[in-house]
């Protein structure tokens, strides 16, 4: 019950702490572009998500907002896409080798986290052979194809 309550208190810190950088991320020049990808990065984690729920390949035994949600909505609608706002901002006018080197400063960061998470907490548990590299490969391809795309319509 005690880990519980700390896991909570580790939820309510990350979501105050995501905040703050979200709001000073969104006050650079280009807002609507970070608010563009923000709100394209979250609407597509929340499907995603809904989607690795449904089959219990991924469930989160504790989460923000359990009796509303079954998929973790800190991490599908703040959390990673302020990542991804942040990386489109420090990738925005490189080219497509850089991009991919400075995935490795965001992707790799966010898999040793969740590793973390799913082998000391209740935050994340892996079920039906879902391994690491699952993770690795599925936050790879949605972050470079995001990034791509998102670079190709903002250029027209």
């Amino acid at each position: 019950m005690k880990s519980n309550k700390l896991e909570r208190l580790f939820l309510r810190v990350l979501l105050l702490v995501t905040l703050g950088i979200l709001t000073l991320l969104l006050r650079k020049p280009h807002t609507k572009k970070w608010l563009f990808i923000y709100l394209f990065n979250a609407i597509t984690n929340g499907i995603i998500d809904k989607i690795i729920g449904s089959y219990n390949i991924v469930v989160y035994p504790t989460r923000l907002l359990p009796k509303l949600f079954k998929i973790h909505v800190l991490f599908d609608f703040l959390i990673y896409p302020t990542i991804s706002v942040l990386y489109f901002q420090v990738t925005y006018k490189d080219k497509a080798f850089t991009v991919l080197y400075k995935w490795f400063y965001f992707v790799l960061p966010m898999l040793a986290i969740e590793l973390w998470a799913e082998k000391k907490t209740h935050l994340i548990k892996w079920k039906k052979g879902w391994k690491w590299y699952h993770t690795l490969i599925s936050i790879s391809l949605k972050t470079l194809t995001e990034r791509f795309l998102i670079g190709f319509i903002m250029k027209k």
